[in-house]
């Protein structure tokens, strides 16, 4: 395998602990990373607006990928630099049909300048300002439609989901057991689309990247990627797909790998 020239790596549970924290061990290591003229990437489900504070965890490094492809952004910066919105009248449809075959369903959409959530979506009524209740979330383009469920679990959703919408959306998830909920983008978007897109500007070929991840809305990316990394706390579609497995995120797994990369 070629020389690793791309880095990218998950957040949430890869390198971002469950009290939101970025150890300070991993934060070192990526920021050598960048000091060793390679590229790196955060690739994540989160939207730009939850990116402030990781841009400081990890001292402004790199690129990222938000909104599981839909959105670039610059952490150095904190501007975002393009977006691949679902259409309004593609959310209309794939909402009607998932009403169908997941009753109980509730939308939020991720806009790029805001959310929006049905009634009942969030259990909280003092939500923050850019947190917008309405009745529909489908009036206009989306970067990121999210369906959640109080009974099912997201891999139960995600099965019924891909069973009505995959023809007109990317359908994927995030989340942790016993949590119902979806993440839903533009057909044919997901981390390994635009991160592919991003590597072959650069002229960095899928062989010259190392990746790492530990949930369904990873696989693509670890599947795309000439070296790929789970974490011991993934998921275990995730495991399957990863090339190999590091250890977990409360012990510092991708910056022990990274450590290991950077002496060669």
């Amino acid at each position: 395998m070629s020389d690793i020239r791309l880095v990218a790596t998950d957040l949430d549970g890869t390198i971002v602990r469950p009290d939101n924290s970025v150890s300070a061990r991993t934060r070192a290591a990526l920021q050598a990373v960048e000091g060793s003229g390679r590229v790196l990437v955060l690739v994540t489900g989160r939207p730009p607006r939850w990116m402030t504070g990781i841009a400081d965890a990890v001292g402004h490094a790199g690129l990222a990928i938000c909104s599981n492809g839909a959105v670039r952004y610059d952490l150095h910066t904190e501007q975002v630099l393009g977006r691949q919105p679902i259409p309004a009248d593609v959310l209309e449809e794939v909402t009607s049909r998932l009403r169908v075959a997941i009753p109980g369903v509730l939308f939020g959409a991720e806009y790029g300048d805001g959310f929006g959530f049905e009634p009942g979506y969030l259990a909280t009524d003092d939500a923050p300002a850019d947190l917008v209740a309405m009745q529909s979330v489908t009036g206009r383009p989306a970067v990121k439609l999210l369906a959640r469920h109080t009974d099912l679990s997201a891999d139960e959703m995600l099965a019924r989901a891909q069973a009505t919408v995959a023809d007109l959306v990317t359908v994927t998830h995030s989340a942790r057991p016993g949590t119902g909920l979806l993440e839903i983008s533009l057909l044919g978007v997901t981390k390994a689309s635009e991160l592919s897109r991003f590597a072959a500007e650069h002229g960095i070929d899928a062989g010259e990247v190392l990746a790492f991840g530990d949930m369904p809305n990873d696989i693509p990316m670890l599947r795309w990627a000439g070296r790929s990394v789970a974490v011991a706390n993934a998921h275990p579609d995730a495991r399957a797909a990863a090339d190999e497995t590091t250890a977990s995120v409360d012990d510092d797994g991708v910056a022990q790998v990274l450590e290991l990369l950077l002496t060669r």
